[in-house]
């Protein structure tokens, strides 16, 4: 058949879009179809960086491991990394532009559609089958003028659309019927049917509504999705806090929650593993004692650390460090570590503003507007494990602590090791997913006798378990008539 466009939209933030298009690639693979996904726009603070130096939304990085595909850039031509409560850093074709606020990005979004479109029509080329994930949900009636990550794209190349709800959070009827009513005639035309998420329970208690909702609509339900116990996905963007049950023998690790943390799915294989015992520390909550505290990645250093100075926390890392506890920081949290970060030309904030570190590392770090974007892979210089994963920064660090590195990469050292060793950080994000590197690291921390879980194939496996729902629970002879039918 002639490449295919099927979108699937939610009527709400995670209504299971993200998961919907995971098991559909991976489900339409197996039928021997090329796919790729794509994400016409992601607002989202957890990214992932591309072969060819480009950023995307980490869960396209996710939907393109289910097509057996290296991410791309054209898998999601924009992404929004909110920076405040009001503004973002706009990122196109896999590289940041400039920040925006939101009414600033509404008049830009014309320009943003030309490249949504642009890559959609390239990966129509390349491919049989492109599944697309709509963000939020297609009733913001304020944001439907321009729009281009819901029915504005859906629209412009003319797809079908399939409509997603939660079962889980309640009232999914109303859902479902509400979305579909506040959307204009040919949007509702558009819609091809709907598919319940999370559903546990008895399903034949759920039939009455079922023939209810389609009698009421004209609209078929394609599957109702169990709620799949222990499913894991890496987050766009909310921190998940579910943990796999615990061995006797566990390191305790806690991560402060700042306001503009991202990449926290650097954390996921720790919340996975059966030796380590991960929390996530919210504003005004107690900091318990641990055997390591990591500093995440930050979207806003400067105003992350000021929300670690108001909470306590340089305190709370002085009493962790003179027990004897460890301390890693990744990335912004690396940057936090030293002396003070510049900002010259205003990345984070008002251009030329510095602001004081922790002070933890004889190193201080710039801004700069250009990011380094980059797959690397190497060692862990304290026992040569091998390690790999990713940089995303705007930030260059120097000083004396730089010359004991934590990681010799293919580019060169990065991060650092304190004199006592009590503290390291880096660049590196993705440090915790191979098993070499994740067994050291825990090593140093203080856990002895580790094996850590095989990350990958544990992501592997849950995408297999999304296209077997996928083959047991959906109709899949309308979905594959829906997509053969479908015109762009």
């Amino acid at each position: 058949m002639t490449a295919k466009t099927l979108m699937i939209q939610g009527t709400t933030s995670d209504a299971g879009k993200s998961t919907l298009v995971t098991a559909l690639c991976r489900w339409l693979v197996k039928q021997d179809y090329s796919v790729a996904p794509f994400k016409p726009q992601n607002m989202a603070l957890n990214s992932a960086v591309t072969a060819d130096g480009g950023e995307i939304g980490r869960a396209q990085a996710v939907q393109a491991q289910a097509c057996n595909l290296p991410p791309h850039i054209d898998m999601n031509p924009v992404l929004l990394k909110p920076n405040s409560d009001t503004g973002a850093q706009v990122i196109i074709h896999g590289k940041a532009i400039a920040n925006m606020d939101a009414r600033f990005y509404h008049d830009y979004k014309q320009t943003a559609m030309t490249a949504v479109l642009e890559s959609h029509a390239r990966l129509m080329q390349q491919y049989d089958v492109v599944i697309v994930e709509g963000a939020g949900s297609p009733a913001e009636i304020n944001l439907r003028d321009r729009d281009i990550a819901n029915m504005g794209f859906a629209e412009a190349v003319d797809c079908p659309v399939i409509l997603v709800a939660d079962i889980d959070r309640g009232g999914v009827f109303a859902h479902l019927v509400g979305t579909l009513d506040l959307l204009s005639a040919s949007e509702q035309q558009r819609v091809k049917g709907f598919v319940i998420n999370r559903f546990r329970g008895d399903i034949s208690l759920l039939q009455s509504g079922l023939d209810w909702l389609e009698q009421r609509t004209g609209k078929p339900v394609l599957g109702v999705l169990p709620y799949l116990h222990g499913l894991h996905l890496e987050a766009e963007d909310a921190i998940n806090i579910t943990q796999v049950e615990k061995a006797e023998n566990v390191l305790n690790v806690i991560v402060p929650v700042m306001p503009r943390i991202s990449n926290h799915t650097d954390l996921d294989p720790l919340r996975l593993h059966p030796n380590v015992n991960l929390q996530f520390i919210g504003p005004d909550s107690p900091i318990p004692p641990a055997d390591l505290i990591i500093l995440p990645g930050s979207k806003h250093v400067s105003a992350d650390l000021q929300w670690l100075e108001q909470q306590g926390w340089p305190a709370a890392i002085q009493k962790h460090l003179r027990y004897g506890g460890k301390l890693l920081g990744i990335c912004g949290g690396f940057q936090m570590l030293g002396q003070q970060i510049d900002d010259p030309t205003g990345v984070e904030g008002l251009p030329g503003t510095c602001k004081k570190g922790l002070g933890l590392l004889d190193m201080h770090t710039t801004l700069h507007a250009e990011k380094q974007l980059r797959q690397n892979q190497g060692q862990l210089l304290f026992n040569n494990a091998a390690i790999s994963g990713y940089e995303i920064h705007a930030g260059v660090s120097e000083g004396k602590a730089l010359l004991r590195p934590l990681l010799q990469l293919s580019h060169g050292p990065d991060g650092a090791i304190s004199e006592d060793q009590l503290i390291v950080g880096t660049y590196l994000h993705g440090l915790f997913e191979q098993k070499t590197s994740c067994d050291a690291l825990l090593q140093w921390a203080g856990l002895n006798n580790v094996s850590s879980p095989d990350y990958h194939a544990l992501r592997e496996a849950d995408i297999e378990r999304l296209a077997e729902m996928v083959e047991q629970h959906m109709d899949t002879t309308a979905l594959l008539t829906i997509l053969k039918a479908a015109n762009g």
